[in-house]
């Protein structure tokens, strides 16, 4: 792996650069999301835990450069500059879209020879091996796609309702959605490290069987939670989700 700039590691990890013998937690968000989905985890944490929030292309103070349409150049750019990062006591979490980059970066990790996580967490989702059965949302049309958001939730009225800042903001989303949709599963062997799914028992998008779905993607230990509520019971239940993660980090 190439030693990244510090400058490349600002971009990518906006709250701050962990040092290497730190317990460090890799956070990856949904679709048109940034790392500021995860602002108030490096509190719910406490001392001894750096959170890193990672800052995908195309948001946020990112949002000149080009988002990631598929998931593999996603995880080459993301190697190219952060890859360094993953070593010694760390752990990955993504959620929707994020978990897909969290599981297919430990996939490469471990293709590459480099140290795995010590435990994958992942949300949102349903497990990568299963057919591709959820309506695509990239290419519907305006007034569809906003019918989608308001079922899936999360998304803030005043966004949808402002077709200015909606048109502003569609690429962005759309390319995201995209990385999803468009990924197609190569089965390899499972992975050899803990891996614990986290879903909403009312999520439209991944109910609480493709949550389960997830144990085949590790021969080691596998567990699942479904939490009340829908796609983003995770802003309800980031103190559980983060305090479960914390216990991983210090056990491992």
């Amino acid at each position: 792996m190439t030693t990244p700039s510090p400058a490349a590691r600002s971009r990518w990890l906006p709250f701050g650069t962990p040092s290497a013998d730190e317990p460090r937690l890799f956070l990856f968000p949904h679709a048109g999301a940034s790392a500021a989905a995860f602002a108030s985890w490096q509190r719910l944490a406490g001392d001894g835990i750096a959170v890193c929030p990672v800052q995908p292309p195309g948001r946020a103070e990112r949002f000149r450069e080009t988002a990631h349409r598929e998931v593999g150049p996603f995880v080459d750019d993301l190697l190219g500059e952060l890859g360094d990062q993953f070593t010694g006591n760390y752990v990955l979490f993504g959620h929707s879209m994020g978990a897909l980059v969290a599981f297919e970066l430990t996939r490469r990790l471990r293709a590459s020879g480099a140290q795995l996580p010590a435990h994958l967490f992942v949300s949102g989702r349903p497990a990568p091996q299963l057919p591709e059965v959820r309506t695509p949302l990239r290419d519907q049309p305006v007034d569809q796609l906003v019918q989608s958001l308001r079922r899936i939730g999360g998304t803030p009225d005043l966004l949808l309702n402002d077709r200015e800042l909606l048109d502003a903001f569609l690429p962005l989303l759309r390319a995201d959605f995209s990385v999803n949709e468009t990924y197609r599963y190569t089965d390899e062997e499972p992975l050899r490290i803990p891996l614990t799914a986290f879903g909403g028992e009312r999520d439209p998008r991944a109910g609480a069987p493709e949550i389960k779905e997830w144990a085949a993607q590790t021969s080691v230990q596998f567990e699942h939670r479904i939490f009340p509520g829908g796609h983003f019971f995770t802003d309800q239940y980031a103190g559980e989700l983060v305090e479960t993660m914390r216990t991983a980090l210090v056990n491992s």
